[in-house]
């Protein structure tokens, strides 16, 4: 199995699966079981996403699958977790794969991720952010949550937390920080480092396809114990769809999903597949 060296110095698993153009795709490619399994699907998640991508794209598409999320979690990187690094992992994901050109597509974080590895290469041939605007993010609100998560992480090894009660997905008041203040502080630098950002002037320097999709319903709200914020990636998108359209951008808003609902293996394929085959 290949394996890609990542900034500081550890490496990460790649599996290539199809043939085809490249698309790297940063999930993980073996499905989740146990317990862990049985707490996604609590919450609306598919523990074999990862692996579901895989199927409905990789009899048109090269995929390179690497669970990048996963790597930092389980290696973190308090301190160089920046964008820049980041996008350097991806590159190196790439020339482990022997792909000079490469379509990306990440949800969330990873696809905040894939606008940073836009705007610092000509390698791409397509990028599709899922999950998060690429105009108007919400980089201060997201630095609020990730502070909070990181500060409840310090309390939580010190300070066993009380059994909460069950709760509906998407509750996320509800969620008790099980990370530890690695894990955390790691996102707390990127946030911090996406502070000076301004992706509404970086859209100059993306020079491929792109395409950026979001559920609806994709507006969260985090109570005090999270910073009291409201995080929309869904109003960003569909309150300046016009401007992105004339940025360059292709625009699907899929309705009624929240956050969980629209990185679905059964929303994503048949959004980023079509467009794909047609533009690389």
């Amino acid at each position: 199995m290949p394996e890609a060296k990542l900034h500081d110095g550890t490496t990460v698993d790649i599996e290539i699966h199809g043939s085809g153009p490249t698309l790297l795709l940063p999930v993980n490619p073996r499905p989740v079981e146990g317990p862990q399994a049985d707490e996604m699907r609590k919450w609306g998640a598919d523990p074999a996403l990862g692996h579901s991508l895989i199927e409905g794209l990789g009899d048109a598409f090269q995929v390179v699958a690497f669970d990048y999320e996963g790597h930092v979690l389980a290696t973190p990187k308090p301190d160089t977790l920046t964008p820049a690094n980041i996008a350097g992992d991806m590159l190196a994901v790439a020339d482990a794969a022997g792909a000079d050109r490469f379509a990306y597509y990440g949800y969330s974080w990873l696809a905040l991720s894939g606008l940073q590895l836009a705007i610092r290469t000509d390698r791409l041939s397509a990028l599709i952010m899922g999950g998060f605007p690429p105009v108007g993010g919400p980089y201060a609100e997201m630095l609020r949550v990730t502070t909070a998560t990181h500060e409840m992480s310090l309390t939580a090894e010190s300070t066993p937390a009380a059994p909460r009660a069950s709760t509906e997905p998407g509750d996320w008041s509800s969620v008790e920080v099980s990370m530890t203040r690695a894990q955390t502080q790691q996102f707390v630098t990127l946030y911090r480092e996406l502070q000076g950002f301004d992706d509404r002037a970086a859209q100059t320097r993306i020079g491929c396809p792109r395409l950026c999709f979001v559920g609806s319903a994709d507006e969260i709200d985090y109570d005090e114990r999270w910073g009291g914020v409201h995080v929309s990636m869904a109003g960003p998108i569909t309150s300046r769809r016009a401007e992105l359209e004339a940025l360059g951008w292709d625009v699907r808003v899929l309705e009624g999903l929240d956050h969980t609902g629209a990185m679905q293996a059964a929303h994503v394929v048949p959004t980023v597949r079509p467009w794909l085959a047609s533009t690389i």
